[in-house]
């Protein structure tokens, strides 16, 4: 067989064109390096350890929304040892998901010994090749931001209260009838409600995406929190945090965006998230632990707040009903010592507050030179019901130590609750107990006198049922609302159910708390202390029928009693006023215990919505009658930069500023007469105008019809001058000596 000619071929393979479908089946090699970082601090291992390694890694790069796979994760070996470098190199399949990695996760402690540090691949041979002259950066213009306490340095001393009606929300300015002002309003501003952090920093709105806060003299945004659905929330004392809870469980749909501010595929399910209010990063989610209702017959209920802060921000605490509590050290949120407190059957607890005294003790340390005490734990208070053949008992636990500090057995116990006083003087636990035949309840108050020696308690013994209970602020008294009427707990519709009100007082000559005074035969039901003491609020709240507000001082013999004049017991609470404001559901002291605000929510009913402003002996400042009102709520003030001392001079001196504030108030008065004068003087000039055209008409038309006109008709007419003369009634001359 014939071979063919090899050159021809070659003539005809050259007399083709290839290259449109080389161009077409070209493949790329992909020699970029923007999606690769590496990371250090990685545990040194050997081979053995490998696949339990890089699966960690993994789930912590996906905690923090940088998913990665085991499979895209190179680990580099020493030939030497065998065991790995201490770094590794992961590729994130592109450039932004490569940025976002780096920046969630350099710093992150990986355990209590390994930190990451990452960086991306480009930038470790960007620094190799970094020129070594040095170039000065272009400095930004500084753009400074808003103070977002401004409002604490308005010149008038005023308060702020934000009201939401219909659509429509309004921040005002409260102070004298003069002063009052809207400061901002704003349509639409929320979709379901509003409310201040603590301190009154942030103002919170809550939409189907999520929460924004708001903040400073423009209202400017500040963060916002994406949790869609979100129906309640929750600050942390020192506003450094924030909880919201959705009843819909946490989705994440494929094309979420990924980042340290949004929920990763870990946090489906949840319905609870914690939030670093600055970074606006998410911090962790958590389930709804439900807890059995009063009646075994009821469904189980939800406990909001679900999580509790120390007064310190530095925990946060959560009870899985029957079971334990769970503490979280923050920023971190990791579990603290890594275990729960096992506690059988526990069903509530509440941080001890921290007090004005462990400041002051501090503050006289440093003083007089000495070195400062060690810092106080904190501590919790909770309490488990009768299990078994064991009684229900209340604890005391300081934190983080985990010592037990004192713990009360209590005995028929159907059910306790827990109020501490808000320096953390007294914790009273009020427990509900039954009868043997259990067809009666009866009520005890066991009161722990926190600051002494080994927490003594007091017990006070009742035949009624409390409805209420509040600690006067830092004081040593409380009120409580108690009741025997047969319709207590089932009540028919208007029917008004008949209370006494109680206050008791700490009596150190005894060492016990004794009964002050009781007000019979009341329908109150709600007790209202103003944040300075003293006074107090009843209110009927939430009745049809009765909608009564009572005004008590419970110092009003207090000026006697400095002078040395003895003072029957509890014989200084005053009645000092009565107020009514029908279908009242809501009751709020203003920060500086002067003015008192009720309003009556259209959630709740939708007859003669609206609010009104009180002082605190009852007479009312300002009352508004509104269609669809729904909310009010003061903006809350932070505690006091002053020292004790400084307060104490400031009361010493209080003569000359009041001096000061007269001269203020006179003065205003005084533009309030000559803009009063000036108003009358207009209206007279408007009037003898007036008279003078009518007059110039009435001649006019005299004229167009022939009528003869009294007076010469070519005189001018006459020009009235009003003249105005001041008459000097007394004169008094006041010699200053």
């Amino acid at each position: 067989m014939a071979v063919p000619n090899s050159g021809l071929y070659d003539e005809i393979e050259a007399e083709l064109d290839f290259s449109d479908i080389e161009a077409k089946y070209r493949v790329d090699l992909d020699d970029n390096l923007d999606n690769l970082i590496v990371v250090d601090g990685v545990p040194v291992i050997d081979k053995s350890k490998l696949e339990k390694l890089v699966a960690k890694i993994s789930k912590e790069f996906t905690k923090k929304g940088a998913a990665v796979k085991p499979d895209n994760i190179f680990v580099p070996w020493d030939d030497f040892t065998g065991k790995s470098k201490g770094f590794i190199f992961m590729d994130l399949g592109s450039a932004d998901a490569a940025t976002h990695a780096a920046n969630a996760m350099n710093g992150h402690p990986f355990d209590a010994r390994h930190t990451f540090y990452v960086n991306k691949f480009t930038d470790i041979e960007q620094f190799a090749s970094m020129d070594e002259m040095y170039i000065e950066p272009k400095v930004e213009e500084y753009r400074p931001k808003e103070h977002l306490k401004a409002w604490l340095a308005d010149p008038l001393g005023r308060d702020q209260y934000v009201t939401y009606r219909g659509d429509d929300v309004e921040i005002h300015w409260h102070g004298k009838a003069s002063q009052c002002e809207v400061a901002y309003s704003k349509k639409n501003w929320t979709e379901l409600y509003v409310s201040w952090s603590p301190m009154g920093t942030y103002f919170a709105t809550l939409f189907r995406q999520g929460v924004r806060l708001w903040g400073g003299p423009s209202w400017e945004p500040q963060q916002r929190f994406a949790h869609p659905l979100v129906k309640l929330m929750d600050f942390s004392p020192c506003e450094q945090y924030l909880v919201t809870w959705s009843h819909d469980p946490i989705t994440v749909p494929p094309n979420l965006p990924q980042g340290p501010e949004f929920f990763s595929p870990e946090d489906e399910g949840n319905n609870i998230a914690v939030w670093d209010i600055k970074s606006g990063h998410l911090l962790r989610t958590f389930p709804t632990s439900l807890i059995e209702g009063e009646d075994s017959s009821m469904k189980k209920q939800m406990q909001w707040p679900a999580l509790k802060w120390s007064l310190d921000d530095k925990f946060v605490a959560r009870v899985t009903p029957g079971q334990q509590i769970s503490v979280y050290e923050l920023p971190s949120m990791g579990l603290h010592d890594k275990k729960s407190i096992k506690i059988e059957g526990v069903i509530d607890f509440e941080w001890c507050p921290h007090g004005e005294k462990d400041r002051d003790e501090a503050e006289k340390a440093v003083k007089s030179g000495k070195t400062p005490k060690k810092a106080k734990e904190n501590m919790l208070a909770y309490w488990t019901p009768e299990v078994a053949n064991q009684p229900a008992r209340v604890t005391l636990l300081e934190f983080p130590s985990r010592r037990i500090l004192r713990q009360k057995n209590l005995f028929n116990v159907t059910e306790c609750k827990l109020y501490w006083q808000n320096q953390g003087d007294f914790l009273c636990v009020k427990v509900d107990r039954h009868t043997k035949t259990k067809k009666s309840i009866l009520c005890s108050l066991e009161i722990f006198r926190i600051r002494e020696k080994d927490f003594p308690v007091e017990v006070v013994e009742l035949k009624d049922t409390v409805t209420d209970f509040s600690w006067e602020p830092k004081g040593e008294r409380f009120a409580i609302v108690s009741s025997n009427d047969p319709n207590l707990g089932n009540p028919a519709p208007g029917i008004t159910i008949k209370t006494d009100i109680s206050f008791y007082q700490l009596d150190r000559g005894k060492n016990d708390f004794r009964l002050l005074r009781t007000l019979a035969s009341r329908t109150s039901n709600t007790i209202r202390w103003s944040p300075r003491g003293r006074h107090v609020v009843l209110a009927t709240v939430g009745s049809s029928t009765k909608s009564e507000l009572e005004f008590w001082d419970l110092d009003f013999n207090n000026e006697d009693r400095r002078e040395g004049q003895a003072a029957e017991w509890g014989s200084g609470i005053q009645h000092v006023g009565s107020a009514d404001h029908y279908g009242v559901t809501d009751v709020e002291w203003d920060p500086s215990g002067r003015y008192l605000a009720t309003s009556a929510s259209a959630w709740r009913h939708t007859l003669e919505n609206g609010y009104a402003i009180w002082d605190f002996r009852g007479q009312v400042i300002e009352k508004h009658i509104l269609d669809r009102f729904k909310q009010f709520i003061w903006r809350p003030r932070p505690p006091t930069l002053l020292t004790k001392e400084q307060q104490r001079q400031i009361r010493r001196n209080l003569k000359e500023y009041s001096r000061t504030f007269d001269e203020d108030d006179a003065a205003e008065e005084s533009n309030v007469s000559a803009e009063l004068i000036a108003l009358r003087k207009r209206l007279v000039d408007e009037w003898n105008a007036w008279r003078v055209r009518c007059k110039r008409d009435l001649v006019d038309e005299k004229r167009s019809r022939g009528q003869r006109v009294d007076g010469d008709r070519h005189a001018e007419e006459k020009e009235e001058i009003e003249e105005w003369i001041d008459e000097v009634i007394e004169q008094i001359e006041e010699v200053a000596e």
